[in-house]
């Protein structure tokens, strides 16, 4: 297996579970806030919306299709 299909495989992979949950949201840790001796730690809250995941299901399919192609 090349690794046109494994990185095919993969983005159709990511492109489905984005899909299945109608995007998805995680949280980093943001910039610590020192205030008057208080140290106060943040967050940072990230979304990716479905439509990242409708493209990079369609690029993966369009990899794969291509990468079989090139190989006959």
């Amino acid at each position: 297996m090349n690794t046109n299909k494994i990185i095919s495989f993969l983005l159709i992979a990511f492109g489905l579970v984005i899909l299945i949950y109608s995007g998805i949201s995680f949280t980093t840790p943001g910039e610590p806030v020192n205030f008057l001796g208080l140290h106060i730690a943040t967050t940072d809250h990230h979304f990716i919306p479905p439509v990242v995941g409708l493209i990079s299901f369609v690029a993966g399919i369009l990899l794969l299709i291509t990468s079989q192609r090139s190989n006959n």
